[in-house]
C-alpha cells in the first residue's frame, strides 16, 4: 500500500508549512507523547501540538535516521541535540484506509533527561500558542 500520507510529511517537515500539516492531520486524529497523560483528540489539538514539537524539536539538527513501514504506518527514528542533551526517539504515524491522513501520531523519546527538557519546553511553546 501507498503511504502519501508519509510523503506529506516529510514535505512538511521541510517546509515547516503548517497549512500542509493542517491538510494532513484527519479530523479524528489522535495525538500521544511522553509529556502528556492522555491522548490529545481531534484535528486542532494535533496540530497545536505537533506544529510546537516542530518548533522545539524541528532545528537544523533533527534528522531522521531510520524508517520501518507497514500496510497502513511507519515509524521514523529520529535525533536532535537541545540545550547539550541527545534525543533519541520515534514518531510512530498510522494513516487513514487510503494512506493520505494521519490518525494517529505517537512520539516516544529517551533517555529520561530529554524528557524532562521537552517537557519544560513544550510547555512554553504551548503556551506561547
Amino acid at each position: 500500500m501507498s503511504l502519501p500520507g508519509l510523503d506529506a510529511w516529510y514535505a512538511y517537515m521541510k517546509s515547516h508549512d503548517h497549512a500542509a500539516l493542517y491538510a494532513l492531520l484527519h479530523p479524528d486524529a489522535v495525538f500521544e507523547s511522553p509529556v502528556v497523560h492522555t491522548p490529545q483528540r481531534g484535528r486542532d489539538i494535533t496540530f497545536k501540538y505537533l506544529s510546537s514539537a516542530e518548533q522545539v524539536l524541528g532545528g537544523p539538527g533533527f534528522r531522521y535516521v531510520g524508517e520501518w513501514r507497514s500496510a497502513n504506518g511507519a515509524v521514523l527514528e529520529f535525533v536532535t541535540e537541545i540545550d547539550g542533551i541527545h534525543i533519541n526517539g520515534v514518531d510512530i504515524i498510522t494513516f487513514s484506509a487510503d494512506g493520505a491522513q494521519i490518525v494517529h501520531f505517537k512520539v516516544m523519546v529517551r533517555p529520561l533527561k530529554a524528557i524532562n527538557l521537552l517537557h519544560q519546553k513544550m510547555g512554553a511553546q504551548l503556551a506561547k500558542a
